[in-house]
């Protein structure tokens, strides 16, 4: 088993999802830029992130975007934004340097509601730092690929473990297998979401696809897109 305060994997699983995990981050170098933004979602590893770029110097302002999304929505009164700058401002970030788009649902949204407050804003022409979960980052690169494909941006996100984000998950909420069905559901997406025209096509290595695969087997499947 592999064990980290509580959390139980046998060692295939752990194995399986680490593969998932080491492709699907995405983590670019840092330079200074003119918004950071942090991409809703339920894990508050997010804002702590983006405060931590704001107080390093990397940009005047942050930007969280989220309204209630397929994990939040009937678990949080309060959308994702909001929460988020909550946690920003607790870690440093004065409210007068934070934007708030509080009505998207998903992705596709996030990103174009952001793009039309940060074209408001004066800010959209402007480099940028974009913040995700560590197994999102692959995917929100190749969205924006689609829905804002001349954005000057980087990708990066929270400087965790793959232990530490179960962990983080249990804690707010999430029971462990609800944590990694996520993992393989969005793995998924990469492909599928390619295919509908939701994202660029990104290659994906056949070692990630025997541990997608193996992993469905043990029955992490309830955010699959697609039926396998």
């Amino acid at each position: 088993m592999q064990t980290v305060e509580g959390i139980c994997l046998t060692a295939v699983v752990y194995q399986e999802l680490k593969v998932l995990w080491d492709y699907m981050r995405l983590d670019m170098e840092i330079q200074p830029a003119d918004c950071i933004i942090g991409f809703g979602c339920i894990n508050d590893t997010i804002p702590v992130r983006c405060a931590q770029l704001y107080r390093d110097g990397y940009a005047p302002k942050v930007l969280f975007t989220g309204g209630l999304g397929r994990n939040t929505l009937g678990r949080w009164s309060q959308s994702e934004a909001e929460r988020f700058a909550a946690v920003a401002v607790k870690h440093g970030v004065p409210e007068c340097a934070i934007l708030l788009e509080n009505r998207s649902t998903n992705s596709a949204e996030n990103i174009r509601f952001t793009r039309d407050m940060l074209e408001e804003a004066g800010l959209a022409q402007g480099r940028l730092i974009c913040v995700h979960k560590p197994f999102m980052t692959r995917r929100l690169y190749a969205a924006m690929g689609v829905y804002w494909p001349e954005a000057d941006a980087m990708f990066t996100s929270p400087q965790i473990t793959l232990e530490e984000y179960i962990r983080n998950s249990v804690d707010q909420g999430l029971t462990e297998q609800k944590a990694i069905d996520m993992i393989v559901g969005d793995f998924q997406r990469i492909e599928v979401y390619a295919q509908k025209g939701y994202q660029i096509p990104q290659e994906i290595p056949s070692r990630s696809w025997e541990a997608f695969h193996s992993l469905i087997k043990q029955g992490y499947t309830s955010e699959l897109v697609e039926a396998i």
